[in-house]
């Protein structure tokens, strides 16, 4: 997919930026493939690009030397992150993993800077999705807490369908119940189970390799 196309479909901010600032973009991403199970991005590499799914799904990750790894989230198509550590110059504190074959886009720390200093539209996006991401984060650190498997389940699904960190995905996502499980944290046959039990309450539909959601606010009270 050519540069330019891939991004309009998938980066909500691009559409917002003037010719110029789109023609210098389009000049510097680089988009490349990434096959499943493949590091993006390596915890302690210092930051060097936004990072954006054009295809595909990426997981978010950390874990300790005696092996114990945490998902922190998942982003699919239209999805950018690692803002955070370019604003803060600092080294990844995290792992990006390609859950299955992506098409991945890099924008250089460089041009990214340049539309914060050029871009009222662009830096009005960039809060909007920092807020966003904060309140993603303390909803997971209550849900990890309080809800049981069924209802985190839900939230991580919820999570995927999030329009302000997702714009476009629409109310069909193209995913494996093993996938699921990774950015759950359950096992497959576990997600398989919580999928049937949300089905049955009229929340979502499971398809062949994804998942319909029918209550998109059903899914996110699910379990509160």
């Amino acid at each position: 997919m050519p540069v330019p196309e891939s991004l309009s479909l998938s980066a909500a901010w691009f559409r917002l930026l003037t010719p110029a600032q789109q023609a210098r973009v389009t000049r510097d991403v680089a988009v490349q493939a990434c096959a499943a199970g493949s590091i993006v991005e390596r915890r302690g590499e210092l930051a060097t690009a936004w990072i954006g799914v054009v295809s595909g799904l990426l997981k978010v990750s950390v874990g300790n030397a005696d092996g114990k790894l945490a998902s922190l989230t998942g982003v699919p198509s239209g999805g950018w992150i690692g803002e955070g550590s370019l604003l803060k110059r600092e080294r990844r504190k995290y792992d990006v993993v390609a859950l299955r074959d992506s098409q991945v886009a890099r924008l250089p720390a460089p041009t990214f800077e340049w539309l914060l200093d050029n871009s009222l539209p662009f830096n009005r996006y960039l809060l909007d999705q920092l807020n966003e991401r904060v309140a993603q984060f303390i909803g997971k650190a209550e849900n990890d807490r309080l809800l049981d498997t069924d209802a985190r389940v839900a939230q991580c699904l919820a999570e995927l369908f999030n329009p302000l960190l997702y714009p476009g995905m629409g109310m069909r996502l193209a995913i494996t119940q093993e996938e699921l499980g990774y950015l759950a944290r359950v096992s497959r046959q576990r997600a398989n189970q919580a999928l049937h039990v949300l089905e049955a309450a009229g929340l979502l539909r499971v398809d062949y390799g994804a998942v319909q959601v029918l209550d998109l606010d059903g899914l996110k009270r699910y379990g509160h």
